[in-house]
């Protein structure tokens, strides 16, 4: 027996609905109460009737008794307003709170279903049960794992914009070049947003090479150049603006080219962040006016200068120009990089801005961005095609990815809608 088990059966009542504890007294669960997932009693603002008083408080849930003093809730004060004790297996009395035990008072067969469902050795739990599951119930249940995941971004959102004094543009930048530098690259453009600000990098947004110049400069990239004109100029450039701002750089072993196709050399990124910001300036300003995704993902259509049409890096130059050299075609950020972007970067800091501000507009707007862009394509989403779970948009794969990683992954079978209706 475990506590994940005796949860399911206080949430969905599946126990004998004529109770009473340890010492005989009649108990009537009013109310169970609500999950609480932080410190403290498992079920909080629980009524429940104990012989002819009803009273209102909290339930906490254990396999033994004796698991009261081993987790050391006696000396707790957060568990002074505990109301009813519930246990699978009364062993010892520990204090004066009225003890339900549960051994005898459901069908153990539950448990039993429950343990081999869970220790199915499969991709996930339910993989040859899923077609099962009524589409209303995976659906709706799918809609609120996107939210969860959603909530989840948007904590990790606060804190960058809680380091960042609150700017939602810096936060914004730090946020689109982590995603810029895809996984390969993500920590190395982190550490290149926190060298050069966006502010600084404003003050000489009406000019691309100045921009271009800094960025590259700081990444560490022109340390050592080409005798090529344009290079040539984007040192000199760098050169008075370390001397102007104070610039530091990175060393440039931090950048990973190994691979990578050409066209995301972080050089070739790097250019593409310095055009957006050449162009749009101030970003999330225009992302709260925007309408739909596809206004969005237009911010996000820009192309490198045009040095980097027959170059990957300083030191490689494209061969000879051709309709199938990619090399010497402009180097625009793809319909797919404007998709993650959209995805990891506008749609978590929309959501936490309307969380922020108490806008439900803002959130339902960052949902329905979500809805609006393309389907991911990933091991994980197309594990779930296999299993006859389509998803139609960014929204459906978004929630995919956080049933497998918090649910499926973790064995939480009980806590999942589907997984439930599959026990039950």
């Amino acid at each position: 027996m475990n506590e994940r088990f005796l949860y399911y059966l206080w949430e969905n009542r599946l126990i004998n609905r004529k109770l009473s504890t340890v010492t005989g007294t009649p108990v009537e669960v009013v109310n169970p109460g609500f999950r609480n997932t932080d410190s403290g009693p498992d079920y909080l603002e629980a009524k429940i009737g104990l012989g002819e008083q009803l009273w209102a408080g909290h339930v906490e849930i254990h396999v033994r008794t004796s698991d009261w003093n081993r987790h050391g809730h006696q000396q707790d004060r957060a568990y002074r307003n505990v109301v009813l004790h519930v246990v699978y297996e009364h062993d010892t009395m520990v204090n004066d709170v009225p003890v339900v035990a549960l051994k005898g008072q459901f069908d153990e067969r539950l448990f039993d279903d429950y343990q081999r469902f869970v220790t199915a050795q499969r991709w996930i739990a339910c993989e040859r049960q899923l077609q099962q599951v009524p589409p209303f119930t995976r659906n709706t249940w799918l809609e609120r794992m996107a939210v969860e995941r959603l909530e989840e971004k948007s904590k990790n959102v606060a804190r960058t914009l809680e380091a960042g004094k609150f700017d939602w543009e810096d936060t914004l930048y730090r946020l689109v070049l982590r995603y810029f530098g895809m996984k390969v690259n993500n920590e190395a453009f982190e550490t290149l947003a926190s060298l050069l600000p966006l502010k600084t990098l404003l003050k000489h947004a009406d000019n691309l090479t100045q921009v271009e110049a800094m960025l590259l400069g700081c990444a560490g990239f022109l340390d050592a150049v080409p005798q090529e004109p344009y290079p040539l100029l984007l040192r000199r450039e760098f050169e008075a603006m370390r001397a102007k701002f104070g610039l530091l750089t990175m060393p440039p072993e931090r950048w990973k080219f190994m691979r990578m196709r050409p066209v995301n050399f972080p050089t070739v990124r790097i250019a593409q962040v310095a055009q957006m910001i050449h162009q749009h300036g101030c970003l999330f300003s225009k992302i709260k006016e925007a309408e739909d995704a596809e206004t969005v993902k237009v911010l996000f259509d820009v192309k490198a200068s045009d040095y980097w049409d027959s170059h990957y890096r300083f030191t490689a130059t494209a061969e000879t120009p051709s309709e199938h050299s990619p090399a010497m075609k402009p180097k625009h950020l793809g319909q797919g990089a404007a998709d993650v972007l959209v995805i990891n970067a506008v749609v978590p800091l929309l959501f936490c801005y309307g969380q922020f501000h108490k806008s439900p507009s803002h959130c339902e707007k960052a949902l329905r961005f979500l809805e609006d862009t393309e389907a991911e394509d990933n091991s994980v989403v197309r594990r779930f095609a296999a299993l006859g779970v389509k998803a139609g948009n960014a929204m459906q794969t978004q929630a995919l990815l956080h049933l497998y990683s918090h649910y499926c992954r973790r064995k939480r079978c009980l806590e999942c809608r589907i997984g439930n209706t599959l026990i039950r």
